[in-house]
């Protein structure tokens, strides 16, 4: 055992190369810059670097390799707001006015003050361009009630024969006060479900295509992502009352569906660039996940697009500070990340050198770190002190990722 700690040290000081600021990254981002979807992790969703990392990494991608959209692990109704922003079709004057329509809790997530630059930045890059304009779009599938809001709002608007489906569809869920689990216990438990309502809305939608895409195709992709969003939702909120992997599983089917869409909205060779958790982006297969039947994104891109055109990389940290939660819908507090337990991964990394670091997996070196090994992984909800009994996922993180970040010392998010 110690002689493998001792290689896997000396493994990553082989392997691994500091880096200072975002030009000290160019190398990884020009492996990433040759994959269809650059997948970028991160190992809380309350860590500043994780976001100001990901953002200069995504500025270069777009910029200098082609890439045509960031989709998140957001909401579809407030990213389709900050798309509309970055475009220039907003009805809000700055990125601090359209980041403060996040209002779901975790609204920290992307209601913070790092996402404020990048968004910025990718207005005026936009501003430059008469097509092709870069998009930001949210993948998650949580908005039940406001996609099915938005639908019968454009619906009304656009004076569609459509309406009445959608009015049907809303109307089911009006006895459930838009709480969710409600909704899910009556579903799962009295089978009270208003899924053929949902399912009947998505088919008329889907098969009134050619008419709303003359009015404007973006906003039928708009229409298309919130009643898939709706259908979805619909089946994870019932999901989530009895059983966890299957609705984990419907989560991260539907965040690769909406991938698939958008792709599809810009064109066939279109490349993506993804923001979610290590969770979500990293292979399943490679961690003790896939022991738990439990699919996510990283697995499903890669079967879908083939491993070659998907790079994903993860990212971590030794120590620090993060935004969470003491438990779910609580207030955010800044919250101290203790050292990482000894032999995982990040301490691995902070042994072999107390800096901020990056390491590719190829061809040559992949096989080096394919055992099995502690990785730490941070949700919204947080409790320091036990982390040591479930934030530390069994991976073989060569497998898992193409590549990895390490923040030595990080700090927590800033909210607005």
């Amino acid at each position: 055992m110690l002689i493998k700690e001792s290689n896997n040290v000396e493994n990553i000081q082989k392997y691994s190369k500091p880096f200072a600021n975002a030009d000290d990254l160019d190398e990884l981002v020009k492996e990433a810059g040759k994959a269809k979807y650059a997948l970028l992790g991160e190992a809380t969703h309350g860590t500043s670097e994780f976001y100001t990392i990901r953002a200069e990494i995504t500025k270069k991608l777009i910029k200098d390799h082609g890439f045509s959209f960031i989709a998140v692990e957001g909401d579809w109704p407030s990213c389709y707001e900050v798309n509309k922003y970055v475009k220039g079709a907003s009805e809000y004057s700055t990125a601090h006015e359209v980041l403060k329509q996040f209002n779901r809790w975790p609204s920290w997530m992307w209601a913070n003050e790092e996402m404020i630059p990048l968004l910025e930045w990718l207005k005026e890059y936009n501003q430059k361009r008469s097509t092709n304009k870069a998009g930001f779009y949210g993948l998650d599938v949580y908005s039940l009630w406001e996609s099915m809001e938005t639908i019968v709002a454009y619906l009304k608007e656009s004076n569609s024969p459509d309406l009445k489906k959608a009015v049907q569809a809303i109307e089911c869920f009006e006895p459930y006060n838009k709480k969710a689990e409600q909704y899910g216990m009556s579903a799962a438990l009295l089978g009270e479900s208003c899924r053929e309502e949902v399912l009947n809305l998505l088919q008329t939608i889907t098969s009134s295509s050619n008419r709303y895409k003359q009015d404007d195709s973006e906003a039928f992709l708009n229409l298309q992502i919130n009643a898939l969003v709706s259908k979805n939702a619909e089946a994870y909120y019932k999901a989530m009352i009895t059983n966890d992997v299957h609705s984990w599983n419907i989560r991260d089917h539907h965040m690769v569906e909406t991938l698939d869409l958008i792709g599809n909205f810009y064109n066939k060779n279109a490349k993506g660039i993804i923001w979610e958790h290590n969770t979500h982006i990293g292979d399943a297969r490679a961690t003790s996940m896939e022991s738990e039947g439990l699919e996510n994104v990283g697995q499903i891109t890669r079967e879908k697009y083939g491993k070659e055109n998907i790079y994903a990389i993860g990212f971590g940290t030794y120590s620090g500070t993060v935004i969470a939660a003491d438990s779910w819908g609580a207030p955010y507090k800044k919250m101290t990340v203790p050292n990482a337990q000894r032999n995982t991964w990040e301490e691995m990394l902070h042994r072999a050198g107390a800096f901020n670091q990056y390491i590719q997996f190829t061809d040559e070196n992949r096989h080096l770190f394919d055992q099995t090994i502690g990785h730490r992984a941070i949700g919204v909800v947080y409790d320091p002190d036990v982390e040591h009994y479930g934030n530390y996922v069994p991976s073989k993180v060569s497998e898992r990722y193409d590549a990895f970040v390490h923040v030595d010392v990080t700090n927590g998010v800033a909210p607005i």
